[in-house]
């Protein structure tokens, strides 16, 4: 049974809220992710029950079926192969790219997206460092930390970003920050855990607000 667009935006949002919080997706997270009301949230999820997509509970929240999780996953594989495609082919900046493949990962043809994949040699990460499932839904894990947490006096690489934002994504452009770029921690600020950080060889002292929205793993 074909999932609509809204159907499909909604599969995607659950997915990445109970990445989030590991829990039963309440409605109410639900209708803050995709801006919506309470209500419509409510008439969704009973249609996205009815294609058993996922088991909706009143007031204690929902989860995806077996069956919404793999449709969850390849819009997912979809949007981020697209990514890649924007930005190693066409240009684009990692900036630039996510109101796009928000658009491009609608498309239904499974031949065209198993032909970007293997034309763009089977990538394993998109531009923003998140995971690409493989055509069987599975995703490679990175150990990976929040730049927040890192060590005093340890090296990291950059590996990704939580707060995939345009006005974010140039913040760390301006300070030449992307994926791979090597981080080492100098010093944290005591009273507002502000950092430190060695990158490129110059000091920059990041807020907090900052360094918990980017990923690194040790070197």
């Amino acid at each position: 049974m074909l999932t609509t667009l809204t159907e499909e935006n909604y599969l995607k949002a659950i997915y990445h809220i109970s990445q989030s919080n590991g829990t039963d997706v309440s409605t109410n997270a639900i209708a803050k992710q995709i801006d919506a009301k309470a209500s419509s949230v409510t008439d969704m999820l009973k249609k996205l029950a009815d294609k058993n997509l996922i088991t909706y509970i009143k007031y204690k929240g929902v989860n995806l079926t077996e069956k919404g999780r793999q449709a969850a996953v390849y819009i997912i594989r979809k949007h981020r192969l697209w990514e890649v495609f924007l930005v190693d082919k066409l240009n684009f900046s990692w900036d630039e790219v996510h109101d796009v493949a928000e658009q491009l990962e609608h498309i239904k043809s499974q031949k065209l997206i198993s032909e970007l994949d293997a034309f763009l040699d089977f990538p394993t990460h998109d531009p923003h460092g998140d995971p690409i499932p493989d055509e069987n839904g599975q995703i490679q894990r990175t150990n990976k930390i929040m730049l927040s947490q890192a060590q005093i006096g340890k090296s990291y690489t950059c590996v990704g970003v939580i707060d995939s934002s345009s006005e974010f994504l140039k913040y760390l452009d301006k300070r030449q920050i992307g994926i791979g770029t090597q981080i080492q921690v100098e010093a944290v600020e005591e009273f507002d855990h502000s950092m430190s950080l060695k990158i490129n060889t110059k000091i920059m002292v990041m807020s907090k607000a900052i360094t918990n929205n980017i990923y690194v793993k040790s070197i």
